[in-house]
């Protein structure tokens, strides 16, 4: 079983829960259906559990019940299992498929009989709809891909290993060469390979990168499968961007622009589109700010923005083999800029990180900048040799008015500190928490 610290979250919730459900949401095949039966076997005398995606007919049932006692009634009619008050867990997978069953969650936590954890795939789109969210009876909890510390977990890299490289964060001193090589080589195979359980696994036990890739190219065909069933008449379009993201993601500037879906520059006419994507957690969006400067939220620009994909791993997926092979070959002629934002990108965001970036003419592009501690930290992402040449981040920092303390500059090489620049190797990712 791979180790994951959403694990830990569901333990504060059954620790501390009155009357609250829990849901679990996040993209497909991020391992939540998975996870949420381990945790219930090691949690309840008797798991029920039921997928409403595969059981149409209890689908049907739980979303045409016109009361609490009806609902009840149906739900127990597809149970077969024991059903003991106070040992019972009741586990209602894929409920995208019937967001009536959300809803209805509040009349049967008023029971106080048996426990409820909810999960589904889509729910970002699917419950945008729903008229009457259940507040006060669900504990939201969002899963993502594996996190590179995750992946190291998954390659045995001991917690003495990982304790130490959040030592030299912290303290701002270079890595033992050994352990520095050792982990640059891990984050390259996390390039290749990203967070997804079963190609991690898989990964891990065979060291088959056709393999990986094989199970990758299912997940991003289960991804058009979802957005052909869940974007409606949107779906071609929603497929576009999808198809487009590797393209645009690799630009030099690295913004997604409007007019290469179908030729037009219309923004609001796709804001939907974009947000399926991201509303689906297939995609992780970062938007542009006007300054760098606290509280980020009041400078945003919707309008402008990056779009990553949830897992580095189906990006270099879709960005062809050929990119696999340089990445085993470390070749050093070749930008590897995309790939290395994007996992800065899912690093921050499984972190509890707003993305955002700044860009404007007269200092140019910050490639992150994150709010914490009531001050804003930019973050510059290199993944050539030359690490040194940031003119935007000085120009930055030498502009007062910001107000910018510090900077981040993530890299191939060790730990350095250089007045109010701090350089960290490209896996330090990691060590990026709020309060940093």
């Amino acid at each position: 079983m791979l180790k994951r610290k959403a694990l830990d979250r569901f333990e504060d919730w059954f620790r501390y829960r009155t009357k609250q459900a829990l849901l679990v949401t996040g993209a497909r095949q991020v391992g939540k259906t998975y996870l949420v039966r381990e945790f219930a076997r090691s949690h309840w005398d008797n798991v029920v559990e039921i997928n409403l995606y595969e059981n149409t007919a209890a689908a049907k049932a739980l979303s045409s019940a016109t009361s609490s006692r009806e609902l009840f009634m149906r739900l127990t009619a597809f149970v077969d299992a024991p059903m003991v008050p106070g040992k019972t867990v009741v586990f209602l997978d894929e409920v995208q498929e019937c967001k009536e069953a959300v809803t209805a969650i509040k009349f049967l936590m008023e029971r106080q009989d048996f426990d409820y954890v909810l999960s589904g795939s889509m729910l970002g789109v699917e419950l945008k709809g729903l008229t009457s969210a259940p507040v006060g009876y669900l504990s939201t909890l969002k899963m993502y891909p594996l996190d590179f510390e995750e992946f190291a977990w998954a390659n045995g890299v001991s917690p003495e290993i990982l304790e130490e490289v959040r030592s030299c964060f912290r303290e701002a001193r270079p890595v033992d060469a050994f352990i520095h090589q050792r982990m640059e080589e891990l984050f390259h195979r996390y390039l290749i390979c990203g967070g997804m359980p079963d190609p991690v696994q898989a990964f891990v036990r065979t060291d088959n990168v056709s393999q990986v890739r094989l199970l990758q190219e299912a997940i991003v065909g289960q991804y058009r499968y979802d957005i052909s069933k869940y974007a409606g008449s949107r779906a071609r379009v929603v497929r576009r961007i999808f198809d487009l993201m590797p393209s645009e993601i690799s630009r030099q500037d690295k913004r997604f622009v409007v007019s290469d879906v179908e030729g037009d520059s219309h923004f609001n006419r796709y804001d939907n589109d974009f947000m399926w994507l991201t509303d689906a957690n297939v995609a992780l969006p970062a938007y542009n700010v006007t300054e760098p400067r606290y509280p980020l939220a009041t400078n945003l620009e919707s309008s402008k923005f990056k779009l990553f994909s949830s897992d580095v791993g189906i990006l270099t997926y879709q960005c062809g083999m050929d990119v696999v092979r340089d990445l085993l070959v470390d070749r050093p002629d070749i930008n590897y800029g995309a790939l290395y934002e994007n996992v800065v990108a899912q690093e921050l965001t499984c972190h509890g990180f707003d993305l955002a970036y700044f860009k404007n003419r007269a200092i140019g592009e910050l490639d992150f900048v994150v709010q914490t501690r009531n001050r804003v930290v930019p973050i510059e992402v290199k993944s050539g040799k030359v690490y040194r040449r940031h003119s935007a981040l000085t120009k930055a920092l030498e502009t007062e008015n910001y107000g910018i303390e510090r900077a981040i500059v993530l890299h191939e090489g060790n730990v350095e500190r250089d007045g109010r620049i701090l350089y960290l190797p490209a896996y330090m990712a990691m060590c990026l928490e709020p309060g940093l």
